[in-house]
């Protein structure tokens, strides 16, 4: 009985120890080295890859992407174009109001910081300034009833050699276009996540894979590149508050307006 008893404990001690090995964070040895700062090349298109035309800036009036969206999503997208077209798309960045969001946060054009622990990864975006949290603790995502949406969502990832993957789920739905992925309009709906591949393709150069799937806005996964390139030593990174200086304000009709140093709009037309 004793015999039986012991092996019993040591059956269980062996599977606790297992367990723990699988949910245990890398060794700081074993992790990349992506120290330094960074700015993502190229302009803040999400996915240059289908944007028209090639050369198209977002928020530009007519440029937009091909995501394989739904028939209710593509909707959506076209109206946020004519928005725009007709100078009544605010985008929340400009006005102060709220975080970029996620995917958008990877989609910023001043620079970001990598901090890299075994427990967790923070993308640090200058630009709003944002945070993004990846957890590689070995945790799961909190149960569904607990999931609400917020802007970065909950993001859980591990590491498979020099590359962080990580899946993001619990994303705010934009209401009111409150939050978007660029400045072409495009949104996603609750239903989004999103699987990314983060590695540095050389000494100077990281890369994201991004795979969203969406089963409310897309008919298959979109698929998307980004880039970002290190700076020379001894660069900054700055936090700063919009609303400082919020020179953005929305008119009497929708519009987005630039003030200029006088405080007056530099707009042609203002109404």
């Amino acid at each position: 009985m004793r015999t039986a008893f012991l092996a019993l404990v040591s059956c269980v001690i062996a599977i606790g120890v297992a367990a723990g090995q699988a949910s245990k964070p890398a060794s700081s040895a074993a992790l990349p080295d992506w120290s330094g700062v960074w700015q993502m090349v190229g302009p803040t298109v999400f996915d240059r890859a289908t944007v028209q035309p090639q050369n198209g800036r977002a928020g530009d009036p007519g440029v937009r992407e091909y995501p394989p969206l739904t028939d209710a999503y593509e909707a959506i997208y076209k109206k946020n174009i004519e928005k725009i077209k007709a100078g009544t798309f605010p985008d929340p960045i400009s006005i102060c109001g709220v975080p970029h969001g996620f995917p958008r946060i990877m989609n910023v054009p001043d620079v970001y910081e990598f901090a890299v622990t075994p427990a967790a990864t923070w993308v640090l975006a200058e630009n709003g300034p944002g945070i993004l949290r990846v957890y590689t603790d070995g945790r799961s995502f909190p149960p569904a009833e607990e999931l609400w949406g917020t802007y970065t969502g909950a993001s859980v990832g591990r590491w498979e050699g020099d590359t962080l993957v990580f899946e993001t789920r619990g994303l705010k739905e934009s209401r009111d276009n409150d939050v978007i992925i660029d400045r072409t309009g495009l949104v996603l709906s609750d239903a989004a996540k999103v699987t990314t591949r983060m590695r540095k393709t050389s000494d100077t150069m990281m890369e994201a894979q991004i795979v969203v799937e969406d089963a409310k806005a897309l008919k298959a996964p979109w698929k998307a590149t980004k880039q970002y390139r290190k700076l020379p030593a001894g660069t900054w990174a700055w936090d700063y508050g919009c609303a400082e200086n919020n020179r953005n304000p929305i008119s009497n009709s929708g519009k987005t307006l630039t003030l200029g140093p006088d405080g007056k709009p530099i707009d042609k037309k203002t109404e």
